[in-house]
C-alpha cells in the first residue's frame, strides 16, 4: 500500500521558518518527479514546487521563489520543502504529491499519489 506521510507543518509567526518532509513507503518511485501543493479553503488546490528523480531540474510557483527550496534524498525516499521568510499568506494544508513527469507536477493535473497533507499556519 502506498503512502506518502507529511510532516513539520505547524504555527509560526511572519518571517519565521518551516521544513517539511514527505516520506514515501508501499513501492519504489524511481524516476517519478514528486512535488507539493497547498490548498486553502474555498480554493484550488495550488502546485507549490516540484522536482524531478534526479534533482536535475526544479519548479516553483511564483509566489514562493527566492523563499522556498525543494529537495529530495532518493535513498531515504523523501522530499523536503525548506520554507523560509513565511507571510501569512502562505497558511495552508500543504500536501505532498507524487507523478511520473515533472511537467504533471507543474500541471497539478493526473497526479498519481497524494498524501494527506500537514497544516501551515503563519501568524501576523
Amino acid at each position: 500500500q502506498v503512502q506518502l506521510v507529511e510532516s513539520g507543518g505547524g504555527l509560526v509567526q511572519a518571517g519565521g521558518s518551516l521544513r517539511l518532509s514527505c516520506a514515501a513507503s508501499g513501492r519504489t518511485f524511481s524516476y517519478y518527479a514528486m512535488g507539493w501543493f497547498r490548498q486553502v479553503p474555498g480554493k484550488e488546490r495550488e502546485p507549490v514546487a516540484g522536482i524531478s528523480w534526479l534533482s536535475s531540474s526544479t519548479y516553483y510557483a511564483d509566489s514562493v521563489k527566492g523563499r522556498f527550496t525543494i529537495s529530495r534524498d532518493n535513498a531515504k525516499s523523501t522530499i523536503y520543502l525548506q520554507m523560509n521568510s513565511l507571510k501569512p499568506e502562505d497558511t495552508a494544508v500543504y500536501y505532498c504529491a507524487v507523478e511520473k513527469y515533472l511537467s504533471g507536477i507543474v500541471a497539478g493535473t493526473a497526479i498519481d499519489y497524494w498524501g494527506r497533507g500537514t497544516q501551515v499556519t503563519v501568524s501576523s
